[in-house]
């Protein structure tokens, strides 16, 4: 069963032609370093809960969209092995990102599989 990397984010709608370009290098990065599968998805039908919800977990404002995105590996060692050469690759120098989202309200997480049909 795959290990996987689950992240959820705002970004500003205005920046989501950006985003989807850094998304693109962010899957050549993680797909090239040996990651199952890279998937990211745009918010479609996220409404805003009353206690909680995605837009909620991310502080999202009216005029952000709710992403979601998971990377699948084949061990926790594994993802381990290859974040570390994602943190170090040169594409991902710089602080470009800063003004695309907000990395503080981003969530993030690993998790181990226990069902797949």
């Amino acid at each position: 069963m795959p290990y996987v990397d689950g992240f959820i984010l705002a970004v500003p709608t205005a920046n989501l032609e950006r985003y989807k370009k850094m998304a693109h290098l962010g899957g050549e990065v993680w797909m090239g370093y040996g990651a199952l599968s890279y998937v990211e998805c745009i918010g479609d039908d996220v409404p805003y809960g009353e206690l909680t919800s995605f837009p909620r977990a991310v502080q999202a404002k009216e005029d952000e969209t709710v992403i979601f995105a998971w990377i699948t590996y084949e061990s926790r060692e594994q993802r381990d092995e290859i974040n570390a050469k994602v943190m170090k690759d040169a594409r991902f120098d710089g602080d470009e990102w800063r003004e695309v989202f907000d990395g503080k309200r981003m969530i993030f997480g690993g998790f181990r599989s226990f069902l797949a049909l």
